[in-house]
C-alpha cells in the first residue's frame, strides 16, 4: 500500500513538472505583435491641493478593454522622457504605462548649468522635500487617473483597470517607489505607502543610510523586483553596490521577492540615453534581460497569469539572463532559487 501510494505521489509530481514546463515554454515575455501599442500621450495634470504641476507621459496600449496600470518614476535630473523603452513595451504587452515628472528634482536642476557647476546642482536637490514631493506625486497621479477613467469626455474613460497598479522606477525614482510601496521611515512609519499599488519594481535600489534594512522594509506587504549591477554606484550619494543590495536582505519573508544583479552593469544600463563615444557602452542583452523579468513580473502579479509565474520562478527565466549575472527569488509559500 505504502509502495502504490509513493507511485502515484510520484506519477503526480512527474505530471505536474511536465505541465508547468509545458506552461513555460508557450510563454515569452518579449514576445509583441505588431500595432500593439500607440504613440506617447503627452499631458501636464494639476494637483490642485499642492499648487503644482506634474507633467505625464502615457503610453495606452492598443486594445479595447481596459488595462492595468504601471506608473514610473525617474531618477535624479531626469524627465517623463527617459527609459522609454520600458514603456514601449509593457504598453505593447497590455499595460497602460504611466510616466511622471517630478518638479524639483527633474532635468531642470541643471539644464542651463555649467558642466563642471552639474554635479553640485543635482546633490542640492536630493532633500527631504523633493522626496515627499515624489511621493506625493504618486498618490495625486492615482486619483487624476481615476477621475479621468471616470470622465466620459476624457481620451482615458474606461481605458484603466485601477484595481491592478504597478509602481516602478529608476535610482531616485526607485526611492520613490520604495517610499509609496510599503518601505518605513523613522517616526512617520509607512505614512507614504499607497495601498492601491499592487506590486513594485524598483531599479538601482538603495536602503537608508546605517537603518536596519529589516526595520526600513520588514514590513512590505507586496511583491517587490529589484534589478542592479554590479557596477552600479553613484557619484551623487556615494551609493555602493552593497547598499543597494541591502533592499532585498530587508525584505520579509511574506512577500514574494526578486532580486536580478546583472554581471558589470553600472548604474547607466537601465537607461535609454544616447551613448557617447569614450563612455560606457551599453550591453544590448541588459534591455532585453530587463524587459523580460518585468514583463513576467507584471503579467504574473498584475494579471495573475500562471504561465508567467512558471517562466519568471523557473528554468526558462534563468536561460534567459547570462550565467554570470545574480538571479534570486523567494516566494511566500517556500519556493526559493539562487543563481
Amino acid at each position: 500500500m505504502k509502495l502504490l501510494s509513493l507511485c502515484l505521489f510520484l506519477t503526480a509530481s512527474l505530471l505536474l513538472l511536465d505541465h508547468n514546463s509545458t506552461l513555460a515554454e508557450q510563454y515569452n515575455p518579449l514576445k509583441t505583435t505588431e500595432n500593439s501599442s500607440s504613440k506617447p500621450i503627452d499631458i501636464t495634470m494639476r494637483d490642485k491641493n499642492r499648487d503644482r504641476n506634474i507633467p505625464l507621459r502615457i503610453y495606452l496600449p492598443a486594445q479595447k478593454q481596459a488595462a492595468p496600470v504601471v506608473l514610473f518614476s525617474h531618477g535624479l535630473g531626469g524627465s517623463r522622457t527617459g527609459c522609454q523603452y520600458l514603456g514601449e513595451h509593457w504598453s505593447a504587452r497590455g499595460y497602460v504605462v504611466v510616466y511622471m515628472q517630478h518638479a524639483g528634482s527633474d532635468e531642470t536642476v541643471w539644464k542651463g548649468v555649467p558642466l563642471l557647476e552639474r554635479l553640485k546642482a543635482l546633490k542640492s536637490a536630493t532633500t527631504l522635500q523633493n522626496t515627499v514631493d515624489r511621493y506625493q506625486d504618486v498618490s495625486a497621479v492615482l486619483d487624476q487617473l481615476s477621475l479621468w477613467n471616470n470622465d466620459a469626455t476624457s481620451q482615458f474613460h474606461k481605458k484603466l483597470d485601477l484595481r491592478h497598479i504597478g509602481m516602478s522606477g529608476h535610482s531616485f525614482g526607485a526611492i520613490t517607489t520604495q517610499g509609496v510601496s510599503g518601505q518605513a521611515w523613522r517616526l512617520v512609519g509607512q505614512r507614504f505607502t499607497d495601498p492601491r499599488i499592487e506590486a513594485a519594481v524598483m531599479f538601482s535600489p538603495s536602503a537608508q543610510g546605517k537603518t536596519d534594512p529589516a526595520l526600513s522594509f520588514g514590513e512590505v506587504k507586496i511583491p517587490w523586483m529589484l534589478l542592479t549591477g554590479t557596477k552600479d554606484t553613484s557619484p551623487i550619494n556615494d551609493t555602493t553596490v552593497e547598499d543597494r543590495r541591502k533592499v532585498y536582505q530587508g525584505l520579509p519573508d511574506t512577500i514574494d521577492k526578486y532580486e536580478l544583479v546583472l554581471i558589470d552593469a553600472p548604474h547607466s544600463a537601465f537607461a535609454d540615453g544616447t551613448e557617447r563615444p569614450g563612455r560606457f557602452r551599453r550591453n544590448p542583452k541588459y534591455h532585453e534581460e530587463i524587459l523580460a523579468v518585468t514583463t513576467a513580473f507584471w503579467d504574473t502579479y498584475l494579471r495573475q497569469n500562471e504561465q508567467a509565474r512558471v517562466w519568471l520562478q523557473g528554468k526558462p527565466c534563468q536561460q534567459q539572463l547570462d550565467p554570470k549575472d545574480e538571479w534570486q527569488f523567494q516566494t511566500r509559500s517556500g519556493k526559493k532559487a539562487k543563481e
